[in-house]
């Protein structure tokens, strides 16, 4: 059976979380389809993703415990996706996940046939964003733009979040409802 799961990847401030979210508000739910909640080493902040919330310490045990399908580092954060998260995978089911490009390797060995999504912005969309959100300041900004321009292509559909939300929200559900097998 082909892997259904389909990894969303790109820098911060590119706007995955508001693409993600578009889609999911226009999508007509449907059983075969599971969002994955990652599980991060950062508060729950309200208009930020829904996910669980954990210190480092208890991150680093539940990963020592096996508990995460994917796990990564990224940004002085810890992210992971639980095994129930993923488990839909074996009943047939899509699962969506937030992921990282640094971690694509992996993820693409641990479950084959894995759809890549990356969605970018130009690095001054990223900039404007990145500031407006107040976590950094400009030289730690300028420091994501330039690790984004300095990660190798993801071979991966493509999506440009520059312009309106619904124009990038668009783009992904229709690629999601080409791919083979997606739920109608």
């Amino acid at each position: 059976m082909s892997r259904r799961l389909v990894y969303v990847v790109g820098p911060s401030g590119a706007g995955k979380d508001s693409v993600l979210g578009w889609v999911r508000h226009h999508l007509t739910p449907v059983p075969a389809i599971h969002w994955a909640r990652r599980t991060i080493t950062r508060a729950a902040r309200p208009g930020d993703e829904v996910h669980e919330a954990v210190d480092e310490l208890q991150f680093l045990a539940l990963r020592e415990r096996g508990a995460f399908a994917l796990n990564w580092q990224a940004n002085g954060l810890h992210y992971g996706i639980r095994h129930c998260e993923t488990a839909p995978l074996d009943h047939g089911h899509w699962v969506l996940v937030n992921g990282s490009r640094g971690h694509l390797d992996t993820t693409r060995s641990r479950f084959p046939g894995v759809a890549v999504v990356h969605i970018s912005a130009s690095p001054d969309t990223l900039r404007q964003r990145l500031l407006a959100r107040g976590r950094e300041g400009p030289a730690e900004v300028e420091a994501r733009i330039h690790r984004t321009q300095a990660l190798p292509p993801t071979h991966a559909i493509e999506i440009l979040n520059d312009g309106a939300l619904d124009d990038a929200g668009r783009q992904l559900l229709s690629h999601l409802q080409n791919l083979p097998g997606w739920p109608q």
